[in-house]
């Protein structure tokens, strides 16, 4: 017992004269983390290049669709202006295609009304012959004196009444064709459908008027071929 107690009190002097080292390792530990730490830095070069690699690859993909979308906005733009240039076009067009159409409206019309002109007053020329006749027609039964129609005169009174007869009838066939007779008097002058061949002056008639008329006028369908020649009453 004492011979425990006093190795026991040896020991714990020596305890005090024991220094702490921190466990050694061993050489094969030492290389293993020397691999560890090549193998580290051989995966990090190597995921290096593999990042920028990535990076590259989206930059070029960007910049691809930049272009794209420039080329794009580009194509755009020439759509634009060619559309723009075409509705240009289209108005155009469409502005000429109604002038024509009115051009060939008008045309039309024209035409009708010249054709409808000259069915209407093609006889025209005819009727200003004719109306040479219908004047002398009318002098010659204006000529003959009211007394000697009588029995006494049975072949003057015949051929009076073939003349009154043949004008009336020829007044007839100008009616039918729309060729009427103009005899103003007592009417207001009017220059479109006389002319004053003098004036003179008239009692109790207005100033203005048509006091006297010495050839008949006539208008064919309204329009005025020949005017009635007249003598108009001055102002006093």
């Amino acid at each position: 017992m004492a011979s425990s107690l006093s190795m026991c009190s040896k020991i714990l002097r020596l305890i005090p004269s024991v220094r702490l080292y921190p466990p050694l390792r061993s050489s094969s530990s030492r290389y293993e983390s020397r691999g560890l730490c090549t193998v580290v830095k051989e995966e990090k070069k190597e995921a290096e290049p593999i990042e920028k690699t990535e990076c590259e690859n989206k930059y070029n993909t960007t910049q691809e669709n930049d272009e794209k979308v420039a080329e794009i906005g580009e194509s755009l733009k020439a759509v634009l202006l060619e559309t723009k240039t075409l509705g240009l076009k289209v108005t155009d067009l469409e502005d000429k295609y109604k002038r024509a159409l009115a051009e060939t409206e008008n045309v039309r019309i024209r035409m009708k009304r010249q054709i409808d002109d000259a069915r209407l007053f093609g006889i025209q020329g005819f009727c200003k012959d004719l109306l040479e006749v219908a004047d002398v027609l009318a002098k010659a039964t204006e000529s003959v004196p009211a007394e000697e129609l009588t029995d006494r005169n049975p072949h003057l009174k015949n051929l009076f009444d073939g003349l009154k007869m043949t004008e009336s009838q020829l007044l007839k066939v100008f009616a039918k064709h729309g060729l009427v007779m103009i005899n103003p008097i007592g009417e207001k002058f009017d220059p479109n459908f006389h002319e004053a061949l003098f004036q003179l002056p008239a009692e109790g008639k207005e100033p203005g008027t048509v006091a006297i008329v010495t050839k008949i006028g006539y208008q064919l369908h309204q329009r005025t071929i020949r005017p009635a020649v007249v003598g108009v009453v001055k102002a006093s």
